[in-house]
């Protein structure tokens, strides 16, 4: 495999290595997306949940 790279290589100027990064940038926060949020009782428990480790300590 490192026979592929060797010699073969292109230099890409900043302009364009700045574009590829922000294109793979702008993919990775469409598909890391936050998950939606917990159902309104759920949430309530664990805050709760919160509240009381919060006071035992």
């Amino acid at each position: 495999m490192a026979g592929l790279f060797a010699n073969d290589t292109e230099q890409i100027d900043r302009r364009t290595s700045r574009s590829i990064c922000d294109a793979v940038g702008e993919r990775l926060q469409q598909s890391l997306r936050p998950e939606p949020r917990l159902p309104t009782h759920l949430e309530y428990l664990l805050n709760e949940l919160k509240k009381r480790d919060l006071d035992t300590h």
